[in-house]
């Protein structure tokens, strides 16, 4: 009786953690306790804990007589829509949750074991940092989390959640994973803080403008999703979930659906403007055409000229890549290019089906795009598509201009299926500037200049701005009406269920980072 009055009360610690006091403290800040996410992460029941009594081992400092069962993480794993997941939790409330050498070896286990059983691992972080009393072997704790974070990108999904804080070296685990999630008011990241800050540039600035949720959505891109609390937080890591396959060698999860599969849309046929200046909303195209209208999309505050996601067609998950006309007329620039293909690649790894919507007039003109490296960062893009071997399907719906045209998935870099809208317009450049260059000298002696560009820009998009010229070349295997967009993507996909194509043996390629 002894022996379980003894496990009975170190379980009890544990399960504690801080405090009732500290536990108060989370809750006024508005945070849920380590043991409060972790129960709303996965299905009721289906956590299993680990390392429940683990313990620090640092006898500096007066530590040996500050020993909390658990040492301010809770690991495990459990069923997420039935399906298995590896977690831990920081536990803000015991050291601040802080990284000593067995809170990571915690950590750095559960890690492990996702890779070796194919699982995915999601990672709730609140954290004051490393634990300054153990000294190097906290900062080696960190080291050992992001070689395994590097070991795991690609063979299984790793999704991040900032709960709290996370600073300095803490920053460098969620920039490698495959996403971020941060919450509103209460999460917030950086390398060096406001103190460093002010006394370093003598710059004056907020935790909450330099690292908070708003900050690395729509300034940095370093996060993925903004929430406005832990409960949305969860909810949105399981739904994210929903999406992905456990690993790399496994299909994406299929879902039962009551959207039919060959449902037309005649407001997709008036969608696109008569004008070819004027802006639509490229999420009407992808809401319509997604099974029941759902799409997650990804990065929707950063970059905002192009769109990525996930959808369901047909209850397959897919990625969803699209020009957004209504936002710097789609057109690709540095951000919109590298937030393009790394969402390209990690659907590329996850054998997630690839379906692209193009409506870009070029990459964005200026000194700033060109000094910041426009030609590598739009590279990437082409790179990203280029390597990709899972099913690929494009859909011109206006125009595709000169090199944008081909780095949007087009036929000439393995796309499997592209379709074209009567409306697409495929040229070197657009009318207008395709006549001031062919039309020049004849311009310029023109009685009436204006006039005369009108006609040679009416010609212009007769006879080259349009998709026949290259459906008559076989870069567009078919024109079609916009309501049938759905149906055609579905029974593409359905054909290139079976498709199988690889890259050349090699260590790996080299990306121009």
């Amino acid at each position: 009786m002894n022996y379980l009055t003894h496990l009975e009360e170190l379980e009890r610690r544990a399960e504690l953690g801080g405090g009732d006091d500290r536990r108060r403290r989370q809750h006024d800040a508005g945070k849920l306790t380590a043991r409060e996410r972790i129960e709303l992460l996965f299905d009721p029941g289906s956590f299993q804990e680990m390392d429940k009594l683990v313990a620090h081992r640092c006898r500096d400092f007066g530590m040996d007589e500050q020993i909390v069962p658990g040492d301010g993480v809770v690991s495990g794993h459990g069923r997420v829509d039935g399906r298995p997941v590896y977690a831990f939790a920081q536990d803000f409330t015991v050291f601040g949750g802080s990284l000593s050498e067995t809170n990571a070896g915690k950590i750095v286990k559960i890690m492990d074991l996702a890779v070796k059983m194919g699982a995915p691992v999601v990672g709730l972080n609140d954290s004051g940092g490393a634990r300054i009393q153990e000294g190097v072997l906290s900062l080696g704790g960190y080291a050992d989390i992001f070689l395994r974070n590097t070991i795991a990108s690609g063979v299984i999904p790793q999704i991040s959640a900032i709960m709290g804080p996370c600073a300095g070296g803490a920053v460098y685990s969620p920039a490698i994973t495959d996403f971020n999630i941060m919450v509103e008011g209460t999460s917030y990241m950086f390398v060096t803080g406001p103190d460093v800050i002010r006394t370093v540039t003598h710059e004056e600035v907020t935790k909450e403008e330099l690292g908070g949720a708003m900050t690395h959505n729509a300034t940095s891109g370093v996060a993925h999703f903004a929430v406005p609390d832990d409960r949305e937080c969860l909810r949105l890591i399981r739904e994210l979930l929903s999406y992905l396959p456990g690993n790399n060698i496994d299909d994406p999860p299929r879902r039962e659906s009551s959207d039919p599969v060959d449902r037309e849309d005649e407001a997709l046929d008036r969608l696109v403007p008569e004008s070819p200046n004027q802006p639509y909303d490229m999420h009407d195209l992808v809401h319509t055409i997604a099974d029941e209208g759902a799409f997650l999309e990804v990065h929707r505050h950063y970059a905002r000229n192009i769109i990525v996601g996930f959808a369901r067609l047909g209850g397959r998950s897919v990625g969803i890549v699209a020009n957004q006309p209504a936002h710097l007329a789609g057109t690709l620039d540095i951000d919109a290019s590298v937030k393009a293909a790394r969402f390209v690649r990690f659907c590329d790894a996850f054998n997630i089906p690839l379906v692209t919507f193009e409506d870009v007039p070029g990459f964005l003109p200026g000194t700033r795009q060109e000094y910041g490296g426009i030609i590598r960062h739009g590279a990437k893009l082409l790179y990203a598509y280029a390597e990709a071997t899972v099913p690929k399907v494009t859909v011109i719906t206006r125009k595709a201009y000169g090199g944008a045209y081909c780095v949007m998935s087009s036929k000439h870099i393995r796309t499997d299926a592209n379709f074209a809208w009567p409306t697409a317009e495929i040229a070197v450049m657009g009318p207008e500037g395709a006549v001031n260059i062919l039309y020049r000298r004849e311009l310029e002696t023109a009685a009436d200049p204006a006039a005369l560009r009108a006609q040679r820009v009416a010609e212009f998009r007769e006879k080259f701005a349009n998709p026949y010229i290259a459906a008559e070349r076989g870069f567009v295997d078919e024109v079609i009406r916009p309501r049938q967009t759905r149906a055609k993507l579905i029974a593409s996909l359905t054909v290139l269920e079976s498709k199988r194509d690889k890259n050349p043996a090699r260590k790996h390629g080299n990306i121009p980072l």
